[in-house]
């Protein structure tokens, strides 16, 4: 296998911490289920980058997003996919050192995108990609087929990292060997499997 490429949230990071989650819902000033329905919701078309960060927070709130108000919520949405998985990222840097190419492939709309791009190991991915850049989301077959493309590599020379299993199907439809995400102990065992030479 050339690449191991890599989901971000929920592997290389943490899902949202409890308190950043309640953050949100309070800036947002609205009832917390009421907000999380809309954040999902609309959610994989912000990830697709064909809503502006205040047209998305509208539709979240169910109104007008103030253009201070917008700021305040995607700072805080930034931060709170930014809690490093240090048992992922460990297990990314023995790749590393170990000679794999590493990429990144993350459903990320551009705010959270430049956020990603600020961490202090990200460099160790040679080559990142983000659904509102690329204009397409997983689990779409394209989107892998773009990534391997841009890779210069056959999707068969892949092998994709992620925690959603309707991601995990999307890439081997495309081509790619595919690894379900469960925890840092058992990505480690997987990736010694398949990437074990033959």
């Amino acid at each position: 296998m050339k690449w191991v490429l890599f989901d971000y949230g929920e592997v290389l990071c943490h899902a949202q911490p409890e308190d950043d989650r309640v953050r949100l819902a309070e800036a947002a000033g609205t009832d917390a289920e009421a907000f999380w329905e809309g954040y999902w919701r609309h959610r994989l078309e912000f990830d697709r980058g064909t809503l502006t960060p205040r047209r998305y927070w509208s539709l979240v709130l169910g109104r007008e997003a103030a253009e201070a108000e917008t700021e305040r919520l995607v700072e805080l949405d930034v931060r709170s996919w930014s809690h490093e998985n240090p048992g992922s990222v460990a297990v990314m840097a023995e790749l590393a050192a170990a000679g794999h190419a590493l990429a990144l492939l993350s459903n990320a709309p551009e705010c959270v995108a430049r956020g990603v791009e600020r961490l202090p190991w990200i460099e160790t991915l040679r080559a990142r990609f983000y659904s509102a850049r690329l204009g397409l989301v997983k689990p779409d077959t394209g989107v892998y087929l773009r990534v391997a493309a841009e890779l210069g590599c056959d999707p068969g020379e892949v092998v994709f990292v992620d925690d959603r299993l309707v991601n995990v199907e999307g890439a081997e439809r495309a081509g790619m060997t595919a690894l379900h995400f469960r925890d840092p102990g058992t990505l480690r065992a997987d990736l010694e499997m398949v990437l074990a030479p033959r």
